[in-house]
């Protein structure tokens, strides 16, 4: 494998995102659902996809990359992440997810927390995740704060999409965190959007906390694009008759573009999510409850959805090898009498593409159609399979690297002789 790596860099140009590169000769899975194709082709020109698939024209000044019949497939998507937030989670100093000491919420834009030199930015992208969606966490109102969608490439733009959603906790931590109550947290939510509303009327008269109001003014603003429907309000919840409550807020606030994370208990009411036309971002390693409202969780929660023609995708909280799992166990579901699963190419799109167009971007990337970014890994296996992994990632059309600081660890050490020990190690 670190033979044709090798190759493989020496082919690809140095400024790869300006020049027209061809991959051929490649297993080519789009990422949209299709079946992969054998001796496919995919076609990059300045960044972005050209074509993908068989049959493909390849311009006589393009530099051609030889796949050598190995998968080639959209990078993977993080459906829900905390990527670039955290370096090490229980040192409060290099965790930036949650803001429980800020008179601010739902106003929190994460964008200048996020590292892109964080450690497990890098791990991720050498197990072949190239986009995440970054969720904040509500720490003591309902809202979160403002996500942000990011790349893994080793540069220092790690953010390509500020301010992308809001984040609200309408289950049973959103119910603690308005008071004890879910019948409070949905509550609190109604009258932050008609303060938002307000703030949009006339900004200049809005008190804020000054007055009667419970937003601050910064956190009233925040929500304008929310209730107009211009960013997409991603909601946390888990219980089959708090997804209903959910759903029904449209009719109070039409303009909302709803996106539904967690819902464990999602295929009980599949039917309903459907119809609303509501994407849904879930977890397929969840198989038994965890707590009192998802009791009804089951692996076949994803293909009982789908089924049901709800749009849904993966989330595992960002880390690849979880998110190709779960893909791979969907795809295992199949053969298990009485569950439901997923066909493998349905699998792929599910942390590829799908995760993309939940957030309403899959026109941008997600998938090796045209137009879309050139996020392009080649594999020396199958991707849903863990002990498969990347032998060339390309974000934007650019060459990434694999290295990592464990694979410099394992470098260093995997060959020392007994002279390059210390004598304590040489008895």
């Amino acid at each position: 494998m670190k033979r044709l790596l090798l190759v493989l860099a020496a082919l690809l140009p140095a400024s790869a995102a300006a020049q027209t590169v061809a991959i051929v000769n490649g297993r080519v899975a789009i990422g949209d659902g299709s079946p992969p194709v054998d001796h496919g082709t995919v076609l990059i020109r300045n960044g972005r996809i050209v074509a993908a698939g068989p049959s493909v024209a390849v311009p006589p000044d393009a530099q051609r990359i030889d796949a050598g019949g190995k998968w080639v497939t959209p990078g993977i998507v993080a459906g829900q992440s905390t990527l670039g937030l955290i370096e090490v989670e229980a040192v409060d100093r290099s965790n930036d997810v949650a803001a429980g000491g800020s008179p601010f919420s739902a106003a929190i834009d994460i964008t200048p927390a996020v590292n892109a030199a964080s450690s497990a930015i890098a791990i991720n992208r050498a197990r072949g995740t190239t986009r995440a969606i970054v969720v904040p966490a509500a720490a003591h109102y309902i809202f979160g704060g403002q996500g942000a969608l990011v790349d893994t490439g080793s540069d220092r733009e790690a953010v390509f999409a500020p301010r992308a959603f809001q984040f609200v906790e309408l289950g049973e931590t959103g119910a603690a965190q308005a008071g004890g109550t879910r019948a409070a947290s949905f509550l609190f939510f109604r009258n932050a959007m008609l303060e938002a509303r307000d703030y949009a009327r006339n900004p200049s008269a809005y008190g804020g906390r000054a007055t009667d109001d419970l937003l601050m003014r910064l956190d009233a603003a925040a929500l304008v694009p929310v209730i107009n429907g211009r960013i997409p309000l991603l909601v946390h919840v888990e219980r089959a008759s708090d997804i209903l409550q959910v759903l029904d807020l449209r009719k109070d606030f039409p303009g909302l573009k709803l996106v539904l994370f967690g819902a464990q208990e999602g295929w009980l009411v599949a039917d309903r999510i459907a119809a609303a036309h509501v994407p849904v971002l879930v977890s397929g390693l969840a198989d038994l409850p965890a707590q009192f409202e998802d009791l009804a969780a089951t692996q076949s929660n994803f293909g009982r959805l789908q089924r049901a023609g709800v749009q849904v995708a993966l989330a595992e909280g960002g880390y690849a090898s979880a998110t190709r799992q779960a893909a791979g166990n969907l795809v295992a579901l199949e053969k298990i009498p009485g569950a439901i699963g997923i066909d493998w190419n349905h699998a792929l799109a599910a942390v590829t593409s799908g995760p993309a167009e939940a957030m309403g971007l899959g026109a941008d990337f997600g998938s090796l159609r045209p137009g879309r970014r050139a996020d392009v890994v080649i594999w020396d296996g199958d991707p849903l399979e863990l002990e498969s992994g990347p032998v060339l990632i390309l974000i934007d059309g650019v060459q990434q690297s694999l290295e990592t600081r464990q694979t410099k660890l394992r470098d260093r050490y995997r060959d020392l002789t007994a002279s390059d020990l210390p004598p304590a190690y040489r008895r």
